[in-house]
């Protein structure tokens, strides 16, 4: 563990992170295969699945086949389906509350004002499987999307080494309804949801988590198709002091750092858990503060992705806390909890941007639509303030639009 002193340039890179870092090898390698897969399809997305994942595979195979999906049960432990029940009741009991009702204003001589709030029609979610397959990643992004109303839901996942898609997210995925899956990993796979080919049809969104090339594409793509986030690598905060179990605070801090280029990041106001931290964890960072509330200044300026609150009285210290994607309070909320099986989604922003933008839920898979309905005495009530306006503005016609409306009066 590095010692970071606040004066120092290693924290101002914390603060400044971004997603804008990335080299530019990498952003000139995801342009040149998103043009191919936008020219070329089914072709191309099938090249760089020979180039990056070893696999050949036809047009035919890139969607999984219903029996496929299905006989995945056959593949995966006995206990997994009960224990997988249980997550779902919690994650969907969560995002229930979320959904939002439209607003509605009846006014006096004929105005009549409404929101509608109506699903996306489709949505695309990316789930990684190099390292490791991110099973949890396909309950924690389809059940809000299902429960927002999204009638077609896609997932895309990078295929192994035999081609074949990770049996326990086809499992996932079948017990939600959802049995349109496609094998492509990659920029590749992004491009394609976003353009659609042959064989994978268009999305209107993009969820989910990827390494640095998925970010990329979604990054080149948004516009042509809507997006949930940019993320980075995955990033934990602990807030802790002298009543704080060292124990805790060295698992949770290691636990992030299992994920490739994860950060995690100690502030304490303890000397002695600083020193004792940095024997045990080899990597990660070490900040002292002089109390709680500069500790407090400091996680607000790093805006984690996850932020845990170790001490003695973590509810206090959370009512500070502005900038944060989720916040973790007391020793037996770990982040990992809220990884699997808490209840609200684990894709959170990262990167800083929790200081502008929120982990993902129902909002994400809805648009609002404004409907306005004037009967011509309001309207007329409004004649002389758009007039001023819209010649204020050089735009003569729309003050015209209004005016054609009451003839010669």
């Amino acid at each position: 563990m590095k010692i970071l002193k606040q004066s120092s340039q290693n924290i101002q890179k914390l603060y400044d992170r971004s997603i804008y870092a990335r080299k530019k090898h990498i952003e000139e390698k995801v342009r040149r295969i998103i043009e191919d897969v936008k020219l070329n399809g089914d072709d191309a997305v099938l090249k760089y699945t020979r180039r990056f994942d070893k696999v050949r595979l036809t047009p035919r195979q890139l969607k999984v086949e219903e029996s496929e999906i299905s006989g995945a049960f056959q593949n995966i432990t006995s206990d997994f389906v009960s224990n997988l029940k249980v997550v779902i009741n919690n994650v969907s009991i969560f995002y229930k509350k979320q959904v939002q009702r439209p607003c509605r204003i009846k006014q006096d001589e004929g105005v009549l004002l409404k929101e509608n709030i109506l699903p996306i029609e489709s949505a695309g979610i990316y789930v990684p499987s190099g390292t490791a397959p991110l099973v949890s990643t396909v309950y924690m992004t389809v059940i809000p999307a299902k429960i927002a109303g999204v009638k077609r839901i896609v997932i895309i996942t990078p295929p192994d080494k035999n081609g074949q898609v990770n049996p326990y997210i086809l499992a996932v995925a079948n017990l939600l309804k959802v049995n349109e899956i496609y094998r492509a990993g990659g920029a590749q796979a992004i491009a394609a949801l976003a353009f659609g080919t042959r064989t994978i049809p268009k999305v209107d969104k993009i969820i989910g988590p990827g390494n640095m090339y998925v970010t990329e594409a979604k990054r080149q793509l948004f516009g042509y198709v809507d997006i949930d986030m940019l993320a980075g690598p995955t990033e934990l905060v602990v807030i802790a002091n002298r009543h704080s179990n060292p124990d805790f605070v060295v698992a949770d801090l290691e636990a992030q750092l299992e994920h490739l280029g994860g950060l995690a990041i100690l502030i304490t106001t303890s000397r002695e858990l600083l020193k004792e931290v940095r024997k045990r964890v080899a990597k990660g960072f070490g900040i002292y503060a002089k109390n709680i509330d500069e500790a407090v200044a400091i996680a607000n300026r790093i805006a984690p992705e996850h932020l845990q609150i170790l001490t003695n009285n973590p509810l206090a210290i959370a009512k500070h806390i502005k900038n944060a994607g989720a916040v973790f309070l007391g020793p037996y909320s770990p982040t990992a909890l809220g990884d699997y099986a808490a209840g609200p989604s684990h894709v959170l922003p990262t990167l800083g941007t929790a200081k502008f933008s929120s982990g993902i839920g129902i909002c994400d898979f809805v648009k609002k639509t404004h409907v306005i309905s004037y009967s011509k005495r309001a309207l007329e009530k409004l004649r002389e303030p758009i007039d001023k306006i819209a010649n204020l503005e050089s735009l003569k016609k729309h003050a015209d639009s209004i005016h054609v409306r009451f003839g010669k009066e």
